[in-house]
């Protein structure tokens, strides 16, 4: 009811051109709707009596109601109503109206008392203020508040759709509209505390709600024409529409045409901020109604043709010619305006608007088609790495990697190239990196993470310098002109400044380099100015002097990556096949080896140091991190040289020992140099590895002017033999000496020594005729000294008598057991008092002896402490 006095209300008032205003007012059963405006005329009399018949028909536009229509509807909540109005008031009554018909004789109709066909006139006025106002006589079973409270929830929603209503009261509560016409054009209605933005098109007024500065499009709604309908909606804005409606104005007069009410559409959406346009889209659903269906697909239609999508760098465009990158960012936005035109802006980029925005035909533009358009371009390397680096946020899993596989990469030779898995990607190399012809390698300028996700090899200086088509390259640059090595080896120094002297394949000593004479040679040819490797070679060396123009040019530290020399050079390769290495004597190396090594690593030209300048030479060697931890690894090639061929005070340094080695102190002689003990690699070792030294150690055993200790002696004796029983000695290619050295220090002519075999022939044998090593290595120690062991050339036999006891039945000798940290032995033990023995065979006589066991394998030993007692 409230809706059809509302637009009686605005029609009035638009009549009148005045602010159109409504009260409600609720007295007891008396309910008071009063408003301004245009006051009654005798034609809205007539249509007031004539039902369903209008006094607007040709009224001016802006008209909504009809009156005769509309008003019919207070009969549903009173059946005594009076039309107040400055002009004349008339009453309408149900109960007059029946005695009238009674009166005359006729039926009441089945269907009521028609109470709104008879009229009878009124001298009341409308109250101060006002223009009209309708006075109802609520029936008993209207509750006047709840009906109140009804108007009151759609108050809002009449002065939203009727704006010649400027406000609205209801009892104490008021309701007031008012406008703004904002910049873009959109115009801000505010109701109380609700705001909405309006558009006005030629056929509709579309309406979106505002909450905090922000459109919010709408659920579920009904077509409202001008208030509501029973035509359902699903589009995300109110829309009022000018369409003709059945008398009911509950629904559209078929025929109507629907689709014109979207013209003017996409202009509503362009004067909206630009993140929030794509809200107004309607997106795919099932259409709550036909005229819901059609009204959707005529917006979609008015949005795919027409320009309100902003656009990089451009007015806005229609979605139909404007495209869109998922994820676009800023950056990549001003990277790519110029490659793509009508490029969507970052804004409306985000995964938020994608239905939307494929919901108006937006084309989408992949990773892929990304890099296909980017495919030919020529920019500079700093620009593709911004490019990359804004592509970066984009690339979030395997399919989007694939896509950009086709990516274009700018190479440091100038040349660009498609596909990050055909790049390397250059790491610690700086910006100055000159053109690689060896390898794709990406321009430093251009290098990014992403090309690493990509696919893209990472490499250091060190793998570049160490690449096999660089070996190819500087073979080849041997036979051609000069500038081609001389351009090759300045990419190749620039990035040996980024590498660690030794890091790299010995084959890179083979880059051309100017030497003092002008001449290209090989690096690993030449020295650099004032080397200290020069002060201890030959003088006939075959190095040169590079120019020291060029060594100011490129530096120190590049060339001596390279392999020129300042110290001595190494040489490293993994995986070695065979002594093919040009080094010394590489091939006997490689023969003292069980198996191939994994990795060779030596020292070169050590066969051009000068003998009579070893001791510099050595220092040089173990003042340089490359060299010296070489010289501690006795199994390699170099400590293996040095030992054979180096000399000190004219010993080769294999037969040296360190100043703290005692091991066969008073046999070799001290390596006379300052860091003697740390050069224990390539000194003699602590056992007996080669024939050179046992050699040694046999003739200065046998020298009369050298004085060894019994335990020297015996532990010289002891390597021997165990080297003989080890075959690290052909025993047929030794020189025995004319004497062999007895435990006393005597020596001793060979047919009188003893090979000491059996520990208890120690004390009964003479100490100069005992040759003592160890009692596992006798055998072969006789087998070495060409001599007799003692137990195969003296015969032994027991004389003096004892007594037969258990060996855990003497404290004394658990006690002598415990010491030893050995288990007490079973079985038996004969002591004597005085343990005799007679020899017979290479010794003869009747000795004492503590101990001795006889050839049934019984233990005798004498009681000591038995004779301790006696005396």
């Amino acid at each position: 009811m409230l809706t059809e006095l509302a637009q009686n209300a605005a029609d009035a008032a638009s009549r009148a051109g005045v602010p159109g205003s409504l009260s409600v007012v609720l007295d007891g059963a008396v309910l008071t709707v009063a408003n301004t405006g245009r006051p009654l005329d005798e034609d809205g009399v007539h249509a007031l009596t004539a039902l369903r018949a209008s006094g607007k028909v040709n009224a001016d536009d802006g008209v909504v109601g009809r009156y005769g229509v509309g008003f019919s509807a207070v009969h549903s909540v009173s059946d005594e109503l009076e039309l107040r109005s400055t002009t004349g008031s008339i009453r309408f009554s149900a109960k007059r109206t029946r005695e009238e018909i009674e009166k005359a004789g006729l039926r009441v109709p089945d269907s009521g008392v028609p109470v709104l066909r008879l009229v009878w006139p009124s001298d009341e006025r409308p109250g101060a203020g006002v223009d009209s106002e309708v006075v109802l006589t609520l029936r008993d079973d209207i509750d006047g508040g709840a009906l109140v409270s009804r108007m009151a929830a759609e108050a809002v929603d009449l002065l939203l759709e009727l704006p010649g209503l400027s406000s609205i009261r209801l009892g104490d509560k008021t309701f007031e509209r008012t406008e703004r016409v904002l910049e873009s054009g959109l115009t801000e209605v505010s109701i109380n505390s609700h705001v909405w933005w309006q558009y006005r098109t030629a056929r509709a007024r579309w309406i979106v709600p505002v909450k905090h500065g922000v459109a919010v499009p709408v659920g579920d709604d009904v077509l409202r024409a001008p208030t509501r309908s029973d035509e359902e909606l699903s589009i995300p804005t109110l829309v009022v529409a000018d369409i003709a409606m059945q008398p009911d104005r509950r629904r559209i007069l078929p025929g109507a045409p629907i689709a014109p009410l979207a013209a003017g559409y996409a202009e509503f959406v362009a004067a909206l901020p630009v993140d929030r346009r794509t809200t107004l889209v309607p997106l795919p659903a099932f259409a709550r109604s036909e005229t819901d269906s059609l009204l959707r697909e005529a917006l979609l239609k008015e949005l795919q043709e027409n320009p309100w999508l902003p656009v990089v760098g451009e007015p806005d465009r229609a979605p139909q010619r404007a495209s869109v990158v998922p994820g676009l960012s800023d950056e990549l936005a001003e990277l790519l305006t110029d490659i793509i035109g009508g490029l969507v802006v970052p804004e409306l980029s985000g995964p938020r608007h994608e239905r939307a925005l494929a919901a108006v035909s937006t084309h989408r533009i992949g990773l892929a088609r990304i890099a296909e358009l980017l495919s030919g371009l020529e920019r500079e390397p700093s620009w593709w790495s911004r490019l990359y680096g804004a592509l970066e946020p984009l690339v979030i899993d395997a399919l989007s990697v694939e896509e950009l596989g086709t990516l274009p990469v700018p190479l440091s030779d100038g040349r660009i190239v498609t596909g990050p898995r055909t790049v390397v990607l250059g790491t610690e190399l700086g910006d100055s990196v000159p053109p690689v012809p060896w390898t794709r390698l990406v321009h430093p300028q251009a290098s990014h993470p992403l090309l690493a996700r990509l696919g893209a090899v990472g490499a250091t200086a060190t793998d570049l310098l160490s690449d096999p088509a660089l070996h190819a390259l500087i073979e080849d640059a041997a036979d051609q002109d000069d500038s081609v090595a001389t351009e090759l080896a300045a990419t190749v120094l620039a990035l040996a400044a980024h590498v660690a002297p030794g890091a790299l394949p010995s084959w890179i000593g083979e880059v051309l380099l100017p030497d003092s004479d002008g001449e290209l040679r090989s690096a690993d040819q030449l020295l650099l100015p004032g080397a200290p490797l020069a002060t201890v070679l030959v003088d006939d060396s075959p190095f040169g002097t590079v120019d020291p123009k060029f060594v100011e040019q490129v530096g120190e530290q590049a060339l001596r990556v390279v392999g020129v020399g300042w110290g001595f050079t190494v040489f490293r390769e993994e995986l070695p096949s065979g002594p093919d290495h040009d080094l010394d004597s590489e091939d006997q190396w490689w023969d003292t080896l069980s198996e191939d090594p994994e990795h060779i690593e030596a020292v070169r030209d050590l066969d051009l140091v000068d003998e009579n300048r070893w001791a510099a030479a050595l220092s040089l060697l173990m003042e340089s991190p490359a060299t010296r931890p070489l010289l501690s690894d006795r199994r390699g090639y170099t400590a293996w040289w040095l030992r054979s061929n180096a000399e000190l005070g004219g010993e080769i340094l294999g037969l040296l020992r360190a100043p703290h080695d005692r091991t066969f102190e008073g046999l070799l002689d001290v390596a006379d140099h300052p860091e003697g003990d740390d050069l224990r690699g390539v000194l003699a070792a602590d056992t007996v590895e080669d024939p050179e030294l046992a050699q040694l150690l046999l003739d200065r055993l046998a020298d009369p002017l050298r004085m060894p200790t019994p335990a020297v002696v015996a532990r010289a004796h002891r390597h021997l033999a165990d080297a003989a029983r080890r075959r690290v000695l052909d025993l047929d290619e030794l020189s025995l000496p004319s004497f062999v050295r007895g435990l006393s220090g005597d020596l001793v002519e060979p047919g009188d020594a003893l090979v000491l075999d059996r520990p208890w022939f120690g004390p009964a044998l003479p100490a100069q005729r005992v040759v003592l090593g160890s009692f596992e290595t006798a055998e072969a120690l006789a087998d070495l000294l060409d001599i007799a062991t003692a137990s195969s050339a003296v015969d032994g036999r027991v004389t003096s008598s004892g007594v037969t006891r258990l060996w855990a039945e003497e404290p004394q000798a658990v006690l002598a057991f415990a010491a030893l940290g050995r288990e007490v032995p079973e079985g038996e033990v004969v002591i004597h008092h005085a343990l005799t023995i007679r020899l017979s065979g290479a010794a003869e006589g009747t000795v004492t002896v503590p101990w001795w066991v006889d050839s049934d394998g019984v233990h005798h030993v004498m009681r000591v402490w038995a004779q301790q007692q006696e005396t």
